[in-house]
């Protein structure tokens, strides 16, 4: 995680149009917004150092697990994949107290057509 962020910080500063010096004119390092954004990214830094420690200390702690739960269930969960069409049409997972998963359709609007009403209380339209 620190390397994306490292190297994000590095291409947006170096990916900075440069400008070009006129005859004459000495070069006084870097203007007010390149140090203002060297400084920025910088903190940026210093300020997520231990929150991405303590995600990669999480993800060594909880890795092995994931990689032996993802080997034993990965094929089976591709096959649902393939089946399930619309995962809109179906509702939040529920665990059970006895830890069954079970994941329900949503209900189907059942509202007759404006027709069917309409035929159904006698009345036709013109």
């Amino acid at each position: 995680m620190k390397q994306i962020l490292l190297s994000a910080a590095l291409t947006a500063v170096l990916s900075a149009p440069l400008s070009a010096q006129e005859a004459g004119e000495e070069d006084n390092g870097p203007s007010l917004m390149e140090r203002g954004a060297e400084l920025l990214l910088e903190g940026l830094v210093q300020e997520m150092a231990p929150a991405l420690e303590d995600l990669q200390g999480l993800m060594e702690e909880i890795g092995p697990s994931m990689g032996a739960f993802l080997s034993e269930m990965g094929p089976a969960l591709a096959e649902i994949a393939k089946e399930v069409e619309d995962w809109s049409a179906y509702e939040l997972p529920e665990i059970l107290p006895n830890g069954d998963i079970i994941i329900r359709k949503k209900p189907r609007d059942k509202a007759p057509a404006e027709n069917e009403d309409s035929a159904e209380e006698g009345v036709t339209e013109i």
